[in-house]
């Protein structure tokens, strides 16, 4: 089920939502928030719920049990979930890929291995809600929050739909003052500020990056035959449907998240505004950077242990970065790049600095830019034939639909770089500010009524 959905939009969003505010009890709402978020995650596949409530009753168990065991017993509490946490997301998301990465090396050694692939179908969202209990185990081990004793109240968290299929990535003590309170949430309080986070949100993801993509996804499929002009708009295309595609979703996710009572937390910060890579990192995905930082960057020894060990840091954190976006060796190469850009820039940031701020934005965008690329393309190969074609030039004939690209790039290029960001902005109702919603959302949903609904970028992570 889409947001950009009829189904969601007029069936299941309505129900659950006018349910939900007459529950009156915590545990009323709890209880209805986690029934509708296994019927949200269920119109994927059903069969799935078994595996999120699995990991779900594991964790929370873990979590109670850290409250009575002192000692090595709360390690093992820590360890052992977490393992089969992570068994669970390896054996459905990286065993095909992991199995015919071996194949190829038994093959050029010529080793006779037989075995095939079982063509595993990845449980939507695994990914996401894995790190939702992972991050929670972990801070109940630290201490940093206390393992609540409500079941309901952990399985709502874990299974929120505003955020339970491509984040933002949500730690639990991010929402426990929200979920604490719940009983007690006000309807109206952040009623026009979710609505108008929903809304732009949804034309984000309609009318811009639904729109590039209209473009450029037929012309990736026939990438052998792109012209250097249409490489040129094929990878800036993307650069742009990727950013306003999952900026857009986040944003509906925070307004459907005020919309039920809970603050969640900022996922972008204009990161085309960046003027160095480690600043790109602090404003794109927030919600994984920092994950990335506090559960793993800073337990292998940050950069407390010499610059040998921090660029080593660097790069193991960024490769695993890629790696968690998608089982594929493209994926950990742009993990890698991005590990080396950051270990490059902590060399030699201190000149970098000095260079005039508009022409460090400009580069920073363009390494960004690069770097798309190899998470875009489904194998080296397309990789190198579209790198090929934008630094050799190769005439054509342009795309179709080039022009309606060239506009909707000239907006995407406006708001991303120059107007400020949804969080940046104030939310007031006022005549003009409504008009211009109720036309840009009334365009939406005629796009979405017509059947034009397209897929997240971000689900298949």
């Amino acid at each position: 089920m889409l947001f950009n959905s009829i189904r969601f939009l007029f069936f299941f969003f309505p129900i659950v939502y006018f349910v939900f505010w007459t529950r009156r009890t915590e545990n009323e709402r709890y209880i209805w928030l986690t029934i509708a978020g296994y019927v949200f995650y269920g119109s994927w596949n059903y069969k799935f719920c078994a595996l999120m409530a699995f990991s779900t009753i594991v964790s929370f168990t873990s979590g109670l049990a850290m409250l009575k065991f002192e000692g090595r017993w709360r390690r093992v509490l820590l360890v052992v979930p977490i393992t089969i946490d992570l068994l669970l997301l390896a054996f459905f998301k990286y065993y095909d890929f992991g199995l015919n990465s071996a194949l190829v090396v038994a093959n050029w050694l010529k080793w006779p291995i037989h075995v095939h692939p079982l063509n595993i179908l990845l449980p939507i969202g695994i990914s996401f809600y894995t790190f939702h209990t992972i991050t929670y185990m972990v801070d109940s081990y630290r201490g940093t929050i206390r393992p609540t004793k409500n079941f309901f109240e952990f399985a709502c968290y874990v299974c929120l739909f505003p955020q339970l299929i491509a984040g933002p990535i949500v730690r639990f003590r991010q929402i426990e003052a929200d979920l604490e309170n719940l009983g007690e949430a006000d309807r109206k309080r952040n009623l026009n500020r979710g609505w108008s986070f929903f809304a732009i949100g949804m034309m984000k993801k309609v009318l811009i990056a639904d729109s590039i993509a209209a473009v450029i996804n037929p012309a990736l499929a026939d990438y052998a035959h792109l012209s250097t002009m249409n490489a040129w708009l094929c990878v800036l295309g993307y650069t742009y449907q990727l950013y306003f595609d999952f900026s857009g979703y986040s944003d509906m996710a925070v307004g459907l998240g005020y919309l039920f009572g809970f603050r969640l937390p900022q996922n972008f910060n204009s990161p085309y505004k960046s003027v160095d890579i480690a600043d790109f990192w602090r404003r794109w995905h927030i919600s994984l950077s920092t994950c990335l930082r506090d559960y793993l960057y800073i337990p292998l020894g940050g950069s407390r242990e010499g610059a040998f060990k921090t660029y080593r840091n660097l790069l193991l954190t960024m490769l695993l970065g890629g790696l968690w976006h998608g089982a594929g060796w493209t994926f950990v190469f742009w993990g890698g790049y991005h590990g080396v850009l950051l270990s490059l820039y902590r060399a030699f940031g201190n000149r970098w600095d000095l260079i005039n701020v508009n022409l460090r934005r400009i580069a920073t965008f363009l390494a960004i830019m690069f770097g798309w690329i190899f998470f875009r393309a489904t194998s080296f190969r397309m990789a190198a034939t579209i790198l090929n074609r934008i630094f050799v030039y190769r005439a054509g004939a342009a795309i179709p639909g080039v022009v309606g690209l060239i506009l909707v790039l000239t907006v995407a290029f406006s708001v991303a770089h120059f107007a400020p960001n949804t969080f940046e902005l104030q939310h007031e109702w006022r005549a003009g500010w409504s008009a211009a919603f109720a036309f840009g959302y009334c365009l939406c949903l005629i796009v979405v009524a017509s059947g034009s609904v397209s897929p997240f970028l971000y689900f298949q992570f």
